[in-house]
């Protein structure tokens, strides 16, 4: 959603490289820059006001880092800046010290409330939690059956007691007041953890929601109230916060859609208008996309810095720490990597989401932004395809595949006979790029550069892996003549056995003996130096 004011804020600060020193026309000119940058992106004017004025002060003043050269200072003005908008430290949920906690959510209609609901109480039982969601939006038809499947999706009971408007009997009207107070005493009696309620929402604001909202909210005294709001709204992100923030007083906001392709910039504004600290970010429809908000994190990205500390939390919570293990003791046992295993770290891989939106969390790729939106994560697929269409000999020992079995490969894959070839070459490689990390030898040499055993060649051992190979001198064997074969048993006795030299262990074996230079051994030079 930021890729715009990232791709702005980047480029302004590229300005800024290798200068010794920035005058004030230098910073006025950045900042009028990120000014434009951020009114594009649609932050509020009051904040982009007060962002501007605090980076002023303290980029004129006297704030110098002798570690830093000016750019690299005005970046990290602006990064603590940008954090500080953000909320400045994470906020994590308050639980109940007794009894269950009591989320209340509230926000606008097609906010996202209900997805939010199944997310958060999924991310809740991961924790351990035991939660309960609750069903008091009577108002839009058929909201109750979609809480129901957003349950059923995360695994969690719903409390619906009562089915409020349906298609069917639109005159239909529930009570959800009722709805919220009967729910506290069945989580109690079920010993239910938490206790998530969805509510209803309207287009706009108006009294009737700010009585029903207020009204459930004196009811069940909830530990958070939780507003849900649009990240793609705009400007009305702020006066919808404020309204809020003045009928049911939230506690805390979740930004919804943050995967969609909107500036989103007001979202941005929501915590600094309110006082209110931004709590969660929905990134995508799956149940799990949802986002710890980490405002150090988030202006990380926005500045093109990365967000690796997300993407390792994403990684151990969906790598297999038992294959993960298998896998480093194949490799330190120095067995070979095969299909089979390729194909299981694939699947990790997948598990962990959508590629594109991992890469983006790399510092950096900001700048390869137009690639990473025209990656086709469907390769994965078809990679996948291809592997689990072959044998468990096939995959093992990918040297019996022949002209056959690739062509039936490529039929119960869906593929070209090239594309399974495209994949066995990658995964040759792949192969001898862990054989020559399990030997301890790091890297495989690359052609030309001399480092280490098999420089030469590409190979260990000095061979070469492809083309001509250089021609070899025939070594004679034993004379046929009786007289000189006994000479020649008779110096080999003299000898004894080879010694391997020292290095030996590092794969250069026994080096033979070099025989004295015999000059007559030379040939005839005189068909060159005729005239």
């Amino acid at each position: 959603m930021f890729a715009s004011l990232s791709d702005r804020l980047t480029a302004t600060f590229r300005t800024l490289r290798g200068k010794g020193r920035l005058s004030e026309a230098d910073i006025d000119q950045t900042l009028g820059e990120i000014r434009r940058a951020l009114l594009d992106a649609d932050v509020a004017l009051p904040v982009v006001t007060t962002f501007i004025g605090r980076i002023r002060e303290r980029a004129v003043g006297a704030e110098v880092s002798g570690a830093l050269n000016p750019g690299q200072q005005v970046v990290k003005i602006v990064n603590e800046e940008l954090i500080e908008i953000l909320g400045g430290q994470t906020r994590s949920l308050s639980f109940a010290k007794s009894g269950p906690t009591v989320i209340m959510l509230a926000g606008l209609q097609g906010a996202g409330k209900t997805t939010f609901a199944g997310k958060l109480a999924h991310h809740l039982k991961q924790q351990g939690h035991t939660p309960l969601l609750v069903a008091a939006d009577l108002q839009r038809p058929n909201a109750v059956t979609q809480l129901e499947v957003v349950g059923e999706r995360a695994g969690v009971p719903v409390f619906a007691p009562e089915r409020g408007v349906t298609r069917e009997d639109e005159k239909a009207k529930g009570n959800p007041v009722k709805v919220a107070k009967n729910a506290i005493k069945e989580a109690e009696k079920r010993q239910h953890s938490v206790v998530i309620v969805d509510t209803a929402g309207r287009l706009g604001v108006d009294q009737e929601l700010m009585r029903q909202a207020g009204d459930i909210r004196k009811a069940i005294d909830p530990d958070e109230v939780l507003f849900v709001i649009d990240a793609m709204i705009g400007q009305d992100a702020v006066s919808t916060a404020q309204a809020f923030q003045a009928g049911v007083a939230m506690t805390g906001v979740v930004l919804s859609k943050l995967d969609g392709d909107a500036r989103g910039g007001a979202a941005l504004s929501v915590r600094e208008v309110t006082g209110v600290p931004i709590m969660f970010a929905s990134t995508g429809e799956k149940i799990d996309d949802l986002e710890v908000f980490h405002p150090e994190r988030m202006a990380s990205r926005i500045l093109d810095m990365g967000d690796i500390l997300t993407l390792i939390e994403q990684a151990e919570r969906t790598f297999d720490q038992a294959e993960a293990q298998r896998m480093a003791d194949k490799m330190s046992k120095g067995e070979d990597f095969t299909l089979t295993d390729f194909l299981s770290q694939m699947q990790q891989l997948k598990n962990m989401g959508s590629l594109q939106k991992m890469l983006t969390m790399l510092p950096g790729m900001g700048q390869m932004r137009e690639q990473i939106d025209n990656l086709d994560e469907k390769e994965l697929t078809r990679t996948e395809a291809i592997i689990q269409s072959m044998t468990p000999q096939e995959r093992d020992n990918p040297k019996v595949l022949n002209g056959s079995r690739r062509s039936r490969i490529a039929a119960g894959s869906g593929t070209s006979v090239a594309q399974v070839n495209s994949l066995i070459k990658r995964f040759d490689d792949a192969q001898r790029m862990m054989k020559a990390m399990a030997g301890g030898g790091g890297m495989p040499a690359m052609p030309g550069m001399g480092s280490g055993p098999g420089a030469f060649g590409g190979l260990p051992g000095g061979k070469k892996s492809k083309g001509k190979q250089a021609p070899q001198r025939k070594v004679k064997g034993k004379s046929g003549n009786p007289a000189k074969r006994a000479q020649q048993e008779r110096a080999q006795q003299d000898r004894g056995p080879a010694q391997a030299p020292a290095g030996s262990a590092f794969g250069l074996g026994a080096q033979p003996q070099q025989p004295e230079f015999d000059p007559n051994s030379l040939p005839s030079l005189n068909k060159y130096l005729r005239g």
